[in-house]
C-alpha cells in the first residue's frame, strides 16, 4: 500500500510541476482569442497589446493561452515569450515561446514558425476546398501591374544569372 501512495504522490507532484511551469508571454499587438487554433473559429475574447498570458499548449502556428479572465487560441507570432513587457520583442523571443529545444537535424524544429510536427506532416491530406479558396485569391498579371502602378512601382529588367558550372574534383582520388 505505501508504494501505491508514493506513486500517487509522484504523479500529483509531476502534474502540479507541469502546471506551475507554464510559460508566460506578452501579447505583441491587439489580438483575438479563438475557440480553436484556426482563424475561421469563433472569437472568444480580445486581448490588448502588452497583456500577460500563460502559454498552455502549442499546435501548429497557434498557442493556447489564458489571461486572467479568458482563454483561447492566439497566433504564435502575436506572443513574445517571457514576462517583462514589450521592450525587446524579437523573432527569437517569439520562437522561444513555441519551441522547447533546438534540434538542427530536424527541419521542422529549425523552421518552427510554421510549427508543423513530424506527425502532422505525415498525416497531411489533399484539401480541395482550401485549394479552391486559395485560387480564388489569384489575380491576373494585368491586375498585378495595375496595383503596382498605383503604388508607384515600376518594372525593372534584371539580367539572368550565369548557368552553374559543375564542380571539378580537387584530386584524382575524388573521381568515381
Amino acid at each position: 500500500m505505501p508504494m501505491k501512495r508514493h506513486l500517487i504522490t509522484a504523479f500529483a507532484l509531476l502534474a502540479w510541476g507541469a502546471a506551475a511551469h507554464a510559460a508566460t508571454g506578452t501579447v505583441l499587438r491587439d489580438e483575438k482569442l479563438y475557440s480553436q487554433p484556426s482563424a475561421t473559429a469563433s472569437v472568444t475574447a480580445n486581448v490588448a497589446r502588452g497583456a500577460s498570458v500563460s502559454i498552455q499548449q502549442k499546435q501548429g502556428g497557434w498557442l493556447k493561452v489564458s489571461t486572467g479572465t479568458s482563454s483561447g487560441w492566439i497566433r504564435l507570432l502575436s506572443v513574445r515569450a517571457g514576462a517583462g513587457g514589450l521592450g525587446g520583442a524579437g523573432v527569437g523571443d517569439v520562437i522561444g515561446a513555441a519551441t522547447t529545444r533546438s534540434d538542427p537535424s530536424r527541419v521542422v524544429a529549425v523552421a518552427g514558425l510554421r510549427g508543423l510536427s513530424d506527425e502532422e506532416l505525415k498525416q497531411a491530406k489533399f484539401n480541395g476546398e482550401e485549394l479552391a479558396r486559395m485560387e480564388a485569391q489569384a489575380v491576373t498579371a494585368a491586375q498585378a501591374r495595375n496595383f503596382a502602378g498605383q503604388a508607384g512601382l515600376v518594372a525593372t529588367r534584371v539580367p539572368a544569372l550565369p548557368a552553374p558550372v559543375p564542380a571539378q574534383p580537387a584530386s584524382s582520388w575524388e573521381n568515381p
